[in-house]
């Protein structure tokens, strides 16, 4: 598909800044061509108004670049930028070395970490979508063309039966994904109907989001110090109450300049965020940048249409900064808006626990009824969900039972049978 570094390729990285960079990036893009499997062994810098249209970094510091591939035998050349597929194919051609963006080391690093049949379609669909752009990158004899008896002139060229493969496997795994995207949902209404709340992990990408629903639920979620260290949505069922099970989904991390093909490659996936009842936005606190991060979670929130879903600001990682675990609730209206905690120390947990069981009772309502002995069902359902709070037999016979359930639920069992309840 496309280029992808092997493990111990000299990698040299470039990085302009284009009057809105910060060195914060350099080493973020470091930190993403180690994890692709690249020794990084040089790195070049510049500072430019705009992109240059041939090489992006113009033709001194290609000059430049080209000597340094040389210096150091490089195997690849790795840009902190969107490059054009006319600017890589300049560039390989002046410094003969294969040449990959920031948007094409991503997509590498997603395709070297999905584990699932769902996550590895979305990858390819996004390499696909990408790829059909820098065909003629690869080819070297598109000379060759194909014809037959009755075909007038040259006929097709390679590169045109190479985009029309492509283009039949795109709308290949686009349908496979359509019906994935069917199944999540009817999953996904099926929850729902347990009245079992879903709460979604968001957050920049290795901000301690897969340790803290490790911490949460017991699950071994793959939890490393790196980016992108997992992709695949998790869901786990915990219960906060023996009368409140919540479902917990750990979504794939954000990051700044965020290919827009991967975003609508995964927006099945990123559904569940958007149809969850809470959004866990988990931070580095001890982050130098966590404003930006921030910034760039809430704008990939906002393209997918997740938004407007209540939020909780988790601050982790605070045994890095030596602070002790806090709450913070809003001043005006009493809620509950940040929580500071550390997913490795378990320091703060509790907290979190709390806050959760405190938000999602929101709607919650607490009301006496009255069952007939016909109604032992229904009893032995209220039981079975942990709603009952008190229970005792009146003088005629009948169970009256105090018990709490979301307004939905209460609703939907007793909305036939108002005025048996007080």
């Amino acid at each position: 598909m496309l280029d992808r570094p092997q493990g111990g390729e000299r990698v040299i990285l470039v990085h302009i800044d284009l009057g809105h960079s910060d060195k914060e990036s350099l080493t973020e893009l470091h930190e993403l061509a180690v994890g692709a499997g690249g020794v990084v062994i040089a790195k070049l810098t510049g500072a430019r108004k705009i992109p240059e249209a041939k090489f992006f970094i113009g033709s001194g510091k290609a000059e430049e670049l080209r000597q340094l591939v040389q210096s150091h035998s490089a195997d690849l050349v790795i840009f902190n930028h969107s490059l054009s597929p006319g600017q890589e194919r300049n560039l390989e051609h002046l410094i003969q070395c294969r040449v990959l963006d920031r948007t094409g080391l991503i997509l590498d690093i997603f395709a070297q970490r999905a584990r699932t049949f769902e996550g590895k379609l979305q990858v390819e669909l996004a390499q696909l979508n990408h790829l059909s752009t820098r065909l003629i990158r690869g080819w070297t004899h598109l000379e060759r063309q194909k014809g037959g008896i009755g075909l007038r002139g040259p006929g097709e060229t390679q590169l045109e039966v190479d985009r029309r493969l492509i283009r039949r496997r795109i709308e290949h795994i686009s349908q496979r994904l359509k019906k994935l995207s069917i199944q999540r949902a009817q999953n996904r209404r099926a929850r729902q109907r347990t009245e079992a709340a879903t709460v979604s992990f968001v957050g920049y990408t290795n901000t301690g989001k897969s340790t803290l629903f490790n911490c949460l639920t017991g699950a071994q979620v793959f939890a490393e110090n790196q980016l992108f260290a997992t992709l695949d949505t998790t869901l786990r069922r915990i219960n906060l109450t023996p009368s409140e099970p919540i479902i917990l989904a750990d979504t794939v991390g954000f990051i700044r300049d965020l290919p827009h093909s991967l975003i609508q490659a995964f927006r099945s996936t990123l559904e569940e965020t958007r149809y969850a009842r809470l959004l866990l936005h988990i931070i580095d606190a001890s982050s130098s940048t966590r404003e930006e991060q921030i910034e760039q979670v809430e704008q990939v929130l906002h393209e997918i249409g997740a938004d407007t879903v209540p939020m909780l600001r988790i601050y982790n990682k605070i045994d890095l900064i030596g602070i002790q675990p806090f709450l913070q609730r809003d001043p005006l209206s009493g809620q509950i808006k940040q929580i500071w905690l550390s997913a490795k120390t378990g320091e703060g947990i509790n907290l979190l626990q709390e806050a959760l069981v405190e938000t999602l009772r929101d709607g919650k309502v607490c009301r006496t009824v009255c069952l007939p002995v016909s109604q032992g069902k229904l009893r032995a359902y209220l039981h079975e969900r942990g709603a009952v709070q008190h229970e005792q037999i009146n003088s005629a016979g009948h169970w009256e039972i105090t018990i709490e359930l979301s307004k939905s639920e209460f609703l939907r069992l007793f909305e036939s049978n108002e005025g048996k309840h007080r």
